[in-house]
């Protein structure tokens, strides 16, 4: 089991950027695949970003694509999401996820552990 908690989280204006990190519990950190999701306010939990258990690979959804970087970093049991150039429509509660599959998905039901969310708000 591991438990996963985000920080990083803020408010700020339309260009800018913020780095959300989250930090996972236990030491089988490198045996999960990671992956970002938000959730606006009356709307469904969207896939944001995904990372392969060495990192090697990566999988971002097209509203994020050459905006957003997701990394990790084993040795401190962390991984980040990096977003720039921000829009009034990224604003949410960002949350991470683990899976323990090999394979990088997109599905909220394909996770196996969540963090608690950290909100996002970006002003026009």
């Amino acid at each position: 089991q591991v438990q996963l908690v985000e920080s990083g989280g803020g408010l700020v204006q339309a260009g800018g950027s913020l780095r959300l990190s989250c930090a996972a519990s236990g030491r089988t950190f490198s045996t999960y695949t990671m992956g970002w999701f938000r959730q606006a306010p009356g709307k469904e939990r969207e896939f944001v970003a995904s990372i392969s258990r060495s990192g090697g690979t990566t999988y971002y959804a097209d509203s994020v694509k050459g905006r957003f970087t997701i990394s990790r970093d084993n040795a401190k049991n962390t991984v980040y999401l990096q977003m720039n150039s921000l829009n009034p429509e990224d604003t949410a509660v960002y949350y991470c996820a683990a899976d323990r599959h090999l394979l990088l998905s997109e599905y909220v039901r394909a996770y196996d552990y969540w963090g608690q969310g950290t909100q996002v708000s970006v002003s026009s």
